[in-house]
């Protein structure tokens, strides 16, 4: 178990160590300083994500790079059309003394990178589903408890939609970001290539164990936060809402459904750990509008007249901070 003496010294470690994580990913990963970014504030503020970007820009190197600068075990799950429930979640089985043994998937393990997630069929997603949010997984009837900590980081491709399944609104309300990774700029791209086609390699050190996660993660949902920020954060969300007394007049013409509350319970914990990681004790309005735009981007749905229109919902976000 992981002690501070107080929570101000465990807020001024995580500080400390996580600059010391984003070191270590540096090691392997050039560029991307956003994506890890939000990858990070997802973990310590116990959430999932959703990476989206084109093939070849180094999502599943950054997840596992990360899994390693923490210390934590990880599996990779190519998500495919024939993929079934019982591929991911475990099966029982027949052992040699002819007793039911029930043998754990994937799943059983802190990091998962659940890859292309929606080219598996609805029921394989439902499965996943369970586990995102109860941090648990039924199988014969049985109850299993996942490892902790545990998270979730998705990839979905934005281009070729053939034979794929979207994901529902249920499932990606699960997902604490939504990430974009683009591509990088030319001098990052540059550093790339010279650093994968040379010969050498670099070794990721473990910076942080998972008990201090879960601490931190403890230590940041004790964090005060002012009435003030959280009222921003609210209402934010609930501006979002077309038909709804706090829509603007953009949503109102735009948008055809918005943001649900766990979007406000979203932007007051990530504005919370964006704030420790800018060695505050406090989150303020400016920490909310930084993580605003990759929680509210894939919870809120335009309609035909904003895509005619060619208004984006990072643009729309943007108007309503």
């Amino acid at each position: 178990m992981v002690n501070f003496s107080d929570d101000k010294s465990a807020l001024d470690a995580l500080r400390t160590q996580h600059e010391g994580l984003l070191a270590e990913v540096g090691k392997v990963i050039v560029g991307q300083e956003h994506v890890i970014r939000e990858v990070t504030t997802s973990i310590f503020a116990g959430g999932h994500i959703l990476l989206v970007g084109v093939p070849g820009l180094a999502k599943t190197l950054l997840v596992n790079t990360i899994a390693q600068a923490l210390g934590l075990s990880f599996n990779r799950i190519q998500f495919t059309p024939d993929l079934m429930p019982s591929d991911i979640v475990g099966a029982e089985i027949l052992d040699e003394s002819r007793q039911f043994k029930f043998v754990k998937g994937p799943l059983f393990s802190n990091v998962v990178l659940a890859d292309e997630i929606n080219r598996t069929p609805p029921k394989t997603q439902a499965a996943l589903l369970e586990a995102m949010q109860e941090r648990a997984v039924t199988a014969a009837g049985q109850r299993y408890e996942l490892p902790a900590p545990f998270f979730v980081l998705a990839t979905q491709n934005p281009i070729e939609q053939e034979g794929t399944y979207p994901l529902p609104e249920a499932q990606l309300d699960r997902f604490m970001f939504n990430t974009w990774v683009d591509y990088p700029t030319f001098d990052e791209e540059l550093n790339v290539v010279k650093q994968t086609t040379s010969g050498g390699s670099q070794t990721v050190n473990a910076v942080i164990r998972g008990e201090e996660i879960l601490a931190y993660q403890d230590v940041i949902r004790r964090m005060p936060v002012a009435d003030n920020v959280v009222s921003y954060a609210v209402n934010l969300a609930a501006s979002t809402r077309p038909g709804r007394d706090r829509a603007t007049a953009e949503v109102n013409q735009y948008l055809s459904w918005g943001a649900g509350p766990r979007a406000s319970q979203y932007l007051v914990v990530a504005a919370k750990v964006h704030a420790a990681l800018e060695g505050k004790y406090s989150p303020d309005i400016e920490d909310v509008q930084a993580v605003a735009t990759p929680i509210l981007r894939h919870r809120i749905v335009r309609n035909y007249k904003a895509e005619a229109d060619g208004v984006t919902v990072e643009a729309l976000i943007d108007r309503l901070k």
